[in-house]
């Protein structure tokens, strides 16, 4: 496994330990800033810049129900400064399984070099091919 690679999926962990610690100030240190970043949460509009991306976490995490996320078929690439994540996350809530998603993440490679995430967008999976 490359370093890049290795860094992707770090990076690509941390979000979901962030989801899971349900810490918005561990999830907004993950994201970059500005008006290019986009999130579409399961069932919503897509959402555009780092304000709304970030109102939009601080709602969730704030929200009553807490998820671990078991996150499959991780599949980590990177062209250059930008680089991105597909897996699979099976959802598990207080009363049991939740169902999955399929998750793209997209990270870019900031100047001092941290991959923040530009770009999430999950989308549930109604059933598996």
């Amino acid at each position: 496994m490359s370093s890049v690679v290795a860094q992707l999926l770090a990076a690509n962990a941390a979000f979901y330990a962030a989801f899971e610690s349900r810490s918005p100030q561990a999830m907004a240190a993950l994201w970059s800033t500005g008006d290019d970043v986009s999130c579409t949460h399961p069932g919503w509009a897509m959402l555009h810049g780092s304000a709304a991306v970030q109102a939009s976490w601080e709602r969730i995490l704030s929200g009553p129900q807490h998820l671990q996320f078991i996150v499959s078929d991780e599949r980590a690439h990177a062209e250059g400064a930008l680089g991105w994540v597909t897996c699979v996350e099976n959802l598990l809530g207080e009363a049991g399984p939740q169902g999955s998603t399929a998750a793209m993440n997209l990270f870019r490679r900031e100047p001092e070099g941290t991959w923040r995430m530009v770009a999430h967008h999950a989308s549930p999976v109604l059933q598996r091919p």
